[in-house]
């Protein structure tokens, strides 16, 4: 992937924990195992595929360079590049590399000692859209480029150049010889995609003279005109290709927003557009009323309107026509606005009824971040303890499963299922075990019921932290209800035990709005009812999980915590719900209605006089009170910060980070939930580092020696004090992980390089800092006889080969289906 540089996992290490012998994956075809879901692109044979015709493909934006090795490249760059530029290699459908025969005739590994010397053959029709053959001065000009030897060349990343010592022509001139100064075992990923000479050759070529335009090409297309007034680049078929031509006459890149292109695709802007979970459900429902009877007079039984009860319909007919004409008037215009609306709508979901959505897992996973900077989680025990708290195949099924897609876990942070490198490492931590993770919080010195003497609004988490701040001495506590915050089991007045009710306490929690949930995900998650919640007790026999045995300290304050919670059975239990703990003065007092208004105040009886009564006085400002069913240490109640997204597009996140807090809360683990503008959410709070818990995800890699690396990378100090953190947004890392990819990256026997990397997978998974979750959902709609496009999963596209099915091909595509 062009892109790779961008890829983030976040994890923390620890050499503390003693790993278990993890079997590796077998060598061969089979090594990484199946895909999670293989590509949905309505696969045909390119004889049934009709030459000639326009396809609309939508993109987030026009690309502000259409150099891939600029920091400001995006997707588009690289879907523009891979159009139009040669990839010496591609990515299969189990997001492998394989060598493309349309530029290699072979490349290969021909030297190891006593250095690296690949070998590059060209195919002797490759040739530049000038007419110039592509060749060695290509290969020496972009290394030079990209080698970070030469910082007058504006580059986002030199990885795997820096490595090469020389480039020089072979025995011919379709022949390149790279020679390494260091092994590389990644070599596959350099040179895709290769830029003309005119681009790398000098600096102003590479930092200005590729952002706008490519004057010179070598791909199926080429690149026309770009129109930032239309939001449209025109890709169109390469005369001088010496490959299978392109099918289409021109593919035109649509700039269109993932909100509005269920509109564009029903008013025919565009053919083919990734869309969101709402936008699938509009054209499920759309297919849906086309094969029956969806309400009344033909209107949809759903969209705007739809929720409008006889009654409220009544009442608003009765207003428009009334006495009063002030509000008559304003009664009519907003039934004239609904009834457009209304019939835009009808018009829309008419129009849908041509598409359909494809769907695959993408090249990408969603993880839950524990920044271990500072505060509660710097402690790897607590980090152990959320990780154990988690249910994460209920979390996977919560997004996955309602669109028919797999919702297994993912269980690498450097592969997914496919990929030679995966293997399923997270028996390194261990499953959801409730017991285990109890212990390991017990361990860490957190306890139920523990004396809170920090005022209220105090926090734990890592917002508390300062530069030279010690976080123990700070003032933790529950939230104190700023904007955009959502305290578990405060704000919806539910405690721990409400999750016993399962996914219908959850959904009861989340404050959903319109544009949330369309009402086909509603009968979804309806239809799961009660999943997971009942499978808390992870630990046959009531024993620990023998893979993440806690140490016997564990134990035994576990056994002293039972202890002592029989010696105060005299005493009534603190409150449940963490929000009238935080308000509680004393336990004891508290037990009669953890519920009812203000506890009452007062001090336990002076010696001798056990029958007093206490007389009402004011509560200090510090005072002691009781966690209740909450955690607490050293007088501050175990609080995290959890930050999430708050806008269109961010549903799934929040509903899956809502549902974390819920298992969090069990455990004991208090949680506030801060949902932020998009625009600031990474910015400013997980680079940053002002975030206990996060959601977000990265794309994967076919290169996870190279791409992780920075993301796995030890954070350094630098010389202004300041930590030096690469993309390790966590901040936390270790000599030993930081060795084994080293090792990884320069072991040329590829097969022990990735051994390396699922050691080093294994590691990451041990030090709990990064929780992968699911593979993230692809959802493509698509015209029915749109051929070799849709949702590509793991793979790259082929662009010559996508187009319109023929008649006949259509046809008995559509009887397949019936």
């Amino acid at each position: 992937m062009s892109q790779r540089r961008r890829r983030s996992l976040a994890l923390l290490t620890s050499g503390v924990l003693a790993l278990p012998l993890l079997a590796g994956c077998g060598a061969g075809d089979d090594e990484g195992g199946p895909v999670a879901a293989g590509q949905d692109i309505a696969a045909t044979a390119r004889d049934k595929v009709a030459d000639g015709g326009v396809l609309r493909w939508a993109v987030d934006g026009l690309p502000d360079t259409l150099n891939t090795f600029q920091a400001d490249a995006d997707a588009t760059t690289s879907r523009i590049a891979g159009a139009v530029l040669p990839q010496l290699f591609t990515l299969d459908a189990k997001g492998r590399p394989v060598a493309n025969p349309d530029y290699l005739e072979k490349a290969e590994v021909v030297e190891r000692e006593p250095k690296q010397v690949v070998l590059y053959k060209l195919n002797q029709q490759a040739v530049w859209s000038d007419g110039r053959e592509i060749g060695a001065a290509d290969f020496v000009a972009q290394w030079r480029a990209l080698s970070g030897k030469d910082s007058a060349y504006w580059t986002a990343r030199n990885a795997g150049y820096d490595r090469i010592e020389k480039i020089e022509r072979g025995k011919t001139d379709l022949e390149v010889k790279v020679t390494f100064a260091k092994p590389y075992t990644d070599w596959r990923s350099l040179f895709s995609p290769l830029y003309p000479k005119q681009v790398t050759g000098t600096p102003d070529a590479f930092n200005e003279g590729a952002r706008g335009t490519l004057k010179v090409t070598a791909g199926p297309f080429n690149l026309g005109a770009i129109d930032k007034k239309t939001g449209t680049a025109a890709l169109t078929r390469n005369a001088r290709w010496w490959g299978r031509p392109a099918k289409l006459d021109t593919l035109v890149l649509t700039a269109v927003p993932r909100a509005q292109r269920p509109a564009a695709l029903a008013a025919g802007k565009v053919d083919l557009a990734e869309i969101d979970r709402a936008g699938a459900d509009r054209i499920a429902l759309a297919a849906r009323d086309a094969a029956g009877t969806p309400g009344s007079g033909g209107a949809p039984a759903h969209g705007p309107g739809a929720s409008v009860t006889p009654a409220e319909a009544t009442l608003s007919w009765a207003i428009a026509y009334g006495a009063d004409e002030g509000k008559a008037a304003t009664e009519r215009e907003n039934r004239a606005q609904n009834a457009d609306a209304a019939k835009k709508y009808a018009d829309e979901q008419s129009a849908l009824r041509t598409f359909t959505v494809r769907k695959s897992l993408e090249p990408a996973y969603t993880q839950l971040a524990l920044n271990g900077a500072s505060g509660p989680l710097a402690d790897e025990r607590v980090r152990r303890a959320v990780a154990r708290a988690l249910d994460r195949k209920e979390l996977a099924e919560i997004v996955l499963k309602p669109l028919g897609l797999p919702a297994k876990p993912v269980g690498s942070h450097v592969a997914l299922a496919g990929q030679r490198a995966y293997a399923d490492n997270s028996e390194a931590l261990g499953g959801k075990d409730i017991h285990a993770a109890e212990a390991l919080l017990a361990d860490a010195g957190w306890r139920r019921g523990g004396k809170l003497t920090e005022p209220v609004g105090a926090k734990a988490g890592s917002e508390n932290a300062q530069d030279g701040q010690d976080d123990s001495k700070t003032p933790s506590g529950p939230g104190t209800g700023n904007d955009g915050l959502y305290i578990v089991g405060e704000t919806d007045e539910r405690n721990g035990d409400s999750l016993e009710r399962g996914l219908p306490a959850v959904r009861s929690a989340i404050k959903a709005d319109a544009e949330t949930f369309a009402q086909g995900d509603r009968r979804d998650r309806r239809d799961q009812g009660d999943q997971g919640a009942g499978n808390d007790l992870f630990a046959q026999g009531g024993r620990l999980s023998p893979v993440l045995a806690a140490a016997p300290l564990a134990d035994e304050q576990r056994a002293a915590l039972l202890a002592q919670a029989e010696a105060l059975g005299a005493e009534a239990s603190g409150p449940a719900d963490p929000a009238v703990a935080a308000d509680a003065p004393d336990a004891a007092d508290a037990a009669g209605d953890a519920k009812s208004g203000p506890a009452r105040d007062g001090a336990a009886p002076e010696p001798g006089r056990a029958g007093s009564s206490p007389s009402p006085a004011p509560a200090p400002v510090k005072q002691s009170r009781n966690s209740g069913n909450m955690l607490a240490k050293d007088g501050k109640a175990l609080s995290l910060r959890f930050v999430l997204p708050a806008g269109p597009g961010s549903e799934a996140l929040r509903t899956v980070g809502e549902r974390i807090a819920q298992m969090l809360q069990k455990v004991g683990v208090h949680t506030e939930l801060t949902k932020v503008a998009d625009e600031s959410f990474f910015k400013d709070h997980v680079a940053s580092g002002q975030y206990d818990l996060a959601l977000y995800s990265w794309p994967a890699t076919a290169y996870p020696a190279t791409d992780a690396r920075p993301i796995f990378a030890k954070p350094e100090p630098a010389a202004d004090g300041s930590l030096l953190v690469e993309q390790n947004y966590t901040r936390v890392g270790t000599d030993h992980i930081d060795q084994l990819f080293d090792q990884a990256l320069g072991e040329l026997d590829e097969e022990a390089s990735r051994e390396l990397m699922r050691k080093a997978d294994a590691r990451i998974w041990a030090a709990a800092g990064s929780i992968p979750l699911y593979q993230r959902p692809e959802l493509v709609a698509a015209k029915p006889n749109l051929a070799n496009a849709g949702a590509f999963g793991l793979g790259t596209p082929r662009f010559q080969d996508i187009g319109w099915k023929k008649a006949q091909a259509a046809k008995e595509n559509q009887e397949k289906k019936k």
